[in-house]
């Protein structure tokens, strides 16, 4: 069975990868319409969500609307995420903008080469960031994954990734391999830390949810350099990544609690969602029901 899936696996990924960008986005836009009809499951999660987050400021209507363009955006960037998998960067370099803002990777003070850690999230064609890979080509990108339950599929998707030249480190069993990567120094870290994850418990919208300390924890373990980057979709198959500003790991000559600093990048987060929420994951159940409690201000 797993030979099975893998075959028709690449099939199919064959067949996305021969067709141009922009039809391959129009067909996962109609397919993510298609699952916002079927998917009565997610489409409740999505809606709960919004409603949680923007019952004040936007009307049922207005909800819904995101709701349903949030299915097709995800619809549209996973289809595109296999195209752009095989595309050169020549061939993806119209479709694609990098905004570095204020960041500028430099050596430290004794010449060698940093780590820097970019506190990603599930925005936009979130698999489009392992393609930066060799912008900056003193340094080596790299990310973590937890593999799929099924083998011929997580190696399929491992093979259409590991084209890009990113180094994809598996949560759970290479931990060893990435704090081997990270004291060699030079790496660049993408973690996606928008999750439901255990660690904090820690306001998002102004309401408590399980929140991972990761790329905190790390960045001060291994003294990198934090920021956070977001993908925004900017028309029809074409996206947008921006560097935010530097978040602070130390304060006063000494480190800040990895809470705080997972508080500042939540708070990028929520900024970029305001700014277009079709264009986040509302899919993930971020605030368990069974749990949420709302966050009275003080």
């Amino acid at each position: 069975m797993n030979t099975l899936l893998y075959w028709l696996g690449r099939a199919v990924i064959g067949c996305v990868q021969a067709l141009p960008l922009t039809f391959v986005a129009r067909v996962g836009r109609c397919l993510g319409a298609l699952a916002w009809l079927v998917d009565i499951k997610h489409r409740r999660v999505v809606v709960k969500n919004l409603n949680l987050v923007f019952h004040t400021e936007k009307s049922a209507e207005e909800i819904r609307a995101i709701a349903r363009e949030c299915f097709r955006r995800i619809g549209e960037n996973m289809a595109c995420s296999v195209k752009t998998a095989a595309m050169t960067r020549a061939e993806l370099q119209p479709h694609l903008e990098l905004v570095l803002g204020g960041f500028a990777p430099a050596p430290n003070a004794d010449g060698t080469k940093p780590n820097y850690i970019f506190a990603a999230g599930h925005f936009g064609n979130f698999e489009i960031y392992a393609r930066t890979h060799g912008i900056f080509p003193d340094y080596q990108l790299a990310t973590t994954y937890r593999a799929m339950k099924q083998p011929g599929l997580n190696r399929l998707v491992q093979e259409m990734r590991q084209r890009s030249g990113c180094r994809f480190f598996e949560r759970r069993t290479e931990g060893a391999e990435l704090r081997a990567a990270m004291n060699q120094g030079g790496l660049f870290l993408g973690l996606l830390g928008d999750q439901y994850a255990r660690g904090l418990r820690a306001p998002f919208f102004g309401h408590i949810c399980d929140t991972g300390l990761a790329p905190a924890v790390l960045a001060l373990r291994y003294d990198c350099r934090l920021y956070t980057v977001i993908c925004y979709r900017t028309a029809l198959a074409s996206w947008r990544l921006e560097f935010d500003d530097q978040i602070a790991t130390h304060e006063n000559g000494q480190p800040r609690r990895a809470e705080d600093i997972i508080l500042d990048v939540n708070r990028a987060y929520e900024k970029a969602i305001r700014r277009d929420p079709a264009n986040w994951f509302w899919v993930h159940d971020r605030w368990k029901v069974r749990r949420l409690r709302r966050l009275v201000p003080e």
